[in-house]
């Protein structure tokens, strides 16, 4: 069935651009908006507009999201641990050494062809490639997933994730004795001068990165820590724990 969003245009709000006002309304991005002007698939009173259009208040507005284009990513037989599951969203396990969305180096085998063979329909849920997926884990990182299954719950996952009201917890298990029972890490994090492929810390274009911490158990020549980052920087725990 064809997913659609309604909604009408608040009496009491400024006029703006209808690319502009779909885009912040459905969570896509403005270019994926002028798209779908373009191909008719939104509606301003039942009828076709320029992205520059600018709705008046009362207006109803149709946003329709095109069914998945054929071939692309096929569906793989790999085993999923299902946490949580209904119709709108699907929370899993990932084990670690499997990779979240395909990539170079990475074009079969990944979480999201799994994903494809149990849940077919997430197709065209999100950006190509990367169907259903509102956040990822690193390839040997374990630990629990959301999988968006309609539109609407993948925009107002993402929201979330933006607006930083969902909580993340790490369980780290490192190679040092660390001295105080908790603290925080604040260093900026940017790619490694020497090798543009990995990530470092302490360069002056580095973006800011924070990672609070708290020792749960010390042994002879590890610790195991509790990681609460307050940043989403690339390998932001690995690179703030080496």
């Amino acid at each position: 069935m064809e997913e659609v969003l309604e909604f009408t245009i608040d009496p009491d709000s400024v006029s703006g651009r209808l690319d502009v006002i779909v885009a912040k309304a459905s969570g896509l991005s403005r270019a994926k908006v002028q798209r779908l002007i373009e191909e008719g698939h939104v509606l301003v009173d039942g009828r076709p507009r320029k992205a520059g259009f600018k709705p008046s208040p009362g207006q109803k507005i149709h946003l329709s999201f095109p069914p998945p284009e054929p071939g692309g990513i096929l569906p793989e037989p790999i085993p999923l641990k299902i946490l949580y599951e209904d119709d709108d969203l699907l929370v899993i396990d990932k084990p670690p050494g499997l990779v979240v969305h395909p990539g170079a180096g990475h074009k079969t085998g990944t979480l999201v062809h799994a994903l494809l063979h149990h849940s077919p329909e997430i197709a065209a849920i999100g950006e190509k490639g990367r169907p259903g997926i509102v956040h990822r884990l690193d390839k040997d990182t374990s630990g629990v997933m959301v999988v968006a299954k309609t539109e609407v719950v993948k925009r107002s996952l993402q929201q979330q994730f933006k607006e930083r009201t969902v909580k993340k917890t790490y369980l780290a298990l490192v190679r040092r004795a660390v001295r105080e029972d908790q603290g925080r890490i604040e260093l900026p994090i940017d790619r490694h001068e020497a090798d543009r492929k990995r990530m470092g810390v302490g360069t002056k274009k580095g973006r800011e990165a924070a990672t609070a911490y708290q020792v749960l158990q010390r042994f002879p020549e590890f610790t195991l820590l509790l990681l609460h980052p307050e940043t989403g920087r690339t390998h932001q725990i690995r690179v703030h724990l080496a």
